[in-house]
């Protein structure tokens, strides 16, 4: 079994592009307003760029960037790949397979490290690992309560009360959600998100403006920790 740290997470979305490593990185801030030492992680990353000679990766270099501690970037992020495809996909490509177990021993050791370990997934909830496991096997293996987050745009409520389903089948808790407004021009977007507010079995952490540039300490004041 995993120890928990004394606040984790397992933030999870709707789709991809849905503001995932945006609530990761505002709650690592909130974390740490609260007096956490805290670390981010995202367990498997794929898309990459050139910078100073190295890869890097968008959504790994913002929760590097929110941590208040600085962890050995293999434990951070365990496997990155250049190509933005479904993780299995670029594993594959890449001769690797990605190993469940390999992330919850890097877990592990951010646990010991830090007081709130915010765990970012990669697309949605079931997006395929390897052969036999996916996200939500992930979040099972490190036993942690789920934050989901909600791209606020058409088709929103069966893309989260389906994946609020998902989440419940796995016997893992929904712990809140997020509602980020991705498409500002939404429309009737008070009434979705009131539909989802009495759809979804867990509290409404806080909602997201649109951004133009992502910022996750702004993100951070609209969001209430989960209980």
């Amino acid at each position: 079994m995993v120890a928990a740290p004394s606040f984790s997470c397992f933030v999870t979305g709707t789709d991809t592009g849905v503001g995932k490593s945006l609530v990761a990185a505002a709650l690592l801030h909130a974390c740490r307003a609260r007096g956490f030492t805290t670390v981010g992680m995202k367990p498997v990353a794929a898309g990459c760029e050139l910078i100073e000679g190295e890869w890097r990766n968008e959504d790994v270099e913002a929760l590097i960037a929110a941590s208040s501690i600085s962890a050995p970037r293999e434990l951070v992020n365990p496997y990155l790949f250049n190509a933005a495809i479904a993780p299995h996909i670029a594993a594959t490509d890449a001769s690797v397979t990605i190993s469940g177990t390999h992330i919850a021993q890097c877990y592990a050791r951010l646990a010991e490290l830090a007081q709130a370990v915010i765990v970012e997934g990669a697309g949605g909830f079931l997006v395929p690992l390897n052969a036999s496991e996916d996200m939500g096997h992930l979040a099972q293996a490190l036993r942690l309560p789920v934050v989901l987050v909600v791209g606020m745009r058409l088709g929103c409520l069966n893309h989260a009360m389906l994946t609020a389903e998902a989440i419940h089948a796995r016997g893992l808790t929904l712990t809140g959600w997020v509602a980020n407004r991705i498409d500002p021009e939404m429309p009737r977007f008070e009434e979705n998100l009131a539909t989802l507010q009495t759809a979804l079995p867990a509290p409404l952490l806080g909602t997201l403006p649109f951004f133009q540039q992502p910022d996750a300490h702004a993100a951070a004041a609209c969001l209430t920790l989960p209980a």
